[in-house]
């Protein structure tokens, strides 16, 4: 990435992520800054697996993966203002969730903004308030921690 671009496409997650298909809930990283905050896109479609089960006549995304989308989101954070390249950086691993509120459901065709603000840093471990948004409305909120794989 040059220097003025804060934008991450699917190729540059996927290196700062180790999920994969079916469980990588981030699709591009719209804006950040290094250290503070984050904003990322989750694209819902009907084709997403957990659909033929949640729920067949009535499809609803399942809350604990608009947090883990959210904790991904973290996690971006976190590798894209590492120092070194991502690559090269340890994993995280969600420790803490606090606070979880879900205010909307979610279904085929939304896109959600991750929305991640980084509270503090102290040693291996992160603190992370976040939101998901769908239309300008928010749907679910939760303060996540996030400690690096020792």
């Amino acid at each position: 990435m040059t220097p003025t671009d804060h934008t991450a496409s699917i190729e540059k997650i996927m290196v700062c992520l180790p999920h994969r298909y079916p469980f990588l809930l981030v699709d591009r990283v719209i804006d950040y800054k290094a250290d503070e905050w984050l904003h990322a896109i989750k694209n819902v479609t009907v084709n997403e697996p957990f659909f033929q089960g949640h729920f067949p006549a009535h499809p609803v995304m399942p809350g604990v993966l608009i947090l883990e989308a959210l904790a991904q989101a973290s996690g971006v954070l976190a590798q894209l203002s590492a120092e070194d390249s991502p690559s090269s950086n340890p994993l995280f691993y969600l420790v803490k969730i606090d606070n979880a509120k879900f205010k909307q459901v979610v279904t085929p065709g939304d896109q959600i903004i991750l929305q991640v603000k980084q509270k503090r840093r102290i040693r291996q471990m992160g603190l992370y308030d976040c939101q998901a948004v769908v239309d300008g409305k928010v749907v679910a909120s939760a303060e996540m921690m996030c400690a690096e794989k020792g």
